[in-house]
């Protein structure tokens, strides 16, 4: 692949106004040359005020090919594989709506794909708060928590190397026509799920942190406790094909919810159960607040002591509660659908 191949950016969109401007003042300052990019935006039909952005900063910016195609079906498998279908580029980069990337994004990313090899390429998230309130500060330093979100390399500046996915990748043309689209019957979770089917191709998805984006975390905790519901349901779906593709981060919150509800119906009747009920929330709440302390400490925010532990348990919760949703629905069907 030369240095300097064409890419193309797609980003699936909907109702977007608040950030869409910030992502497309990242792509217009990139190191890579202009004239080789094109950027692709698949919206679903957004009302408020983002399609005007786009076309005001696609006048201002005529040296930023910018084109936005109609997503009907409004989910985002569904835009990407309509954006794939417009793009030009030997790589096709897929970032979000809420995202920046840093000016050097495009230009490491086919560095790293050009001396890796790798099918998709990625990197590190920046995350900042979705809001400037304590609680929007607290949701933002709990998703870069190894507590908080898990352990993934993209959240906690892990070391380079061959991972399971990546955010924002960048992926090499001859593998998405290898692998075919995004699954349109899996709301979300489609990235891990499609690099999945890369990975069992023998394609290597490749993580380096010097590749990176910043990503707006949730601005509260009822968008928050939305997203991981989300994220929780989708991915249980998607286990019903990959079974072994889950990691133990993600089993231990919707094991804890399981044991959690166990203990709570025998409670009535066990004085064993109401014990280990009381232990394994007196536990829990120990560790969220003592790492909740240490966050605090650490950025220097007194909130992040009670708002840390809030942020942490809305994503175990809300996650591991919709995965046996995802799971016992998906049951219903087949795992095809």
């Amino acid at each position: 692949m030369r240095a300097h191949a064409t890419v193309s950016i797609i980003v699936p969109c909907y109702n977007e106004v608040h950030t869409i401007g910030a992502l497309l003042q990242a792509l217009v300052v990139q190191t890579a040359p202009l004239k080789e990019l094109e950027v692709i935006v698949a919206d679903g039909g957004s009302d408020d005020g983002t399609l005007q952005t786009l076309q005001t900063f696609a006048e201002g910016h005529p040296e930023l090919r910018l084109q936005v195609v109609d997503n009907p079906a409004r989910t985002i498998p569904a835009g990407l594989n309509l954006a794939i279908a417009r793009a030009t580029g030997e790589v096709v980069i897929r970032l979000d709506a809420h995202s920046a990337p840093q000016p050097d994004y495009v230009q490491r990313c086919l560095e790293t794909l050009n001396r890796t090899q790798a099918a998709n390429a990625g990197g590190l998230w920046d995350i900042r708060p979705g809001s400037d309130t304590w609680i929007g500060r607290s949701i933002a330093a709990a998703a870069a928590h190894p507590l908080g979100a898990g352990d993934a390399r993209y959240r906690i500046q892990g070391t380079e190397g061959p991972v399971d996915t990546v955010p924002f990748g960048a992926y090499r043309r001859e593998w998405l026509e290898r692998v075919g689209g995004f699954n349109e019957g899996l709301l979300t979770n489609e990235d891990y799920e499609y690099n999945v089917r890369i990975r069992g191709l023998g394609g290597v998805i490749w993580f380096d942190p010097e590749i990176r984006s910043t990503y707006m975390a949730r601005p509260d905790l009822p968008a928050l406790a939305r997203q991981y519901a989300r994220y929780g349901y989708w991915k249980a779906r998607m286990l019903l094909r990959y079974s072994g593709s889950i990691r133990w981060r993600q089993a231990i919150p919707p094991l804890f919810v399981l044991v959690t509800l166990g203990l709570l119906a025998s409670s009535p009747w066990s004085v064993l159960a109401r014990a280990g009920l009381a232990v394994e929330w007196a536990a829990y709440f120990a560790v969220l607040m003592l790492f909740g302390c240490l966050e605090s400490i650490k950025r220097r925010q007194l909130a992040l002591l009670l708002g840390f532990p809030l942020a942490a348990v809305t994503i175990h919760l809300s996650w591991g509660s919709a995965f046996w949703l995802g799971l016992l629905s998906g049951l219903r069907r087949k795992p095809s659908d």
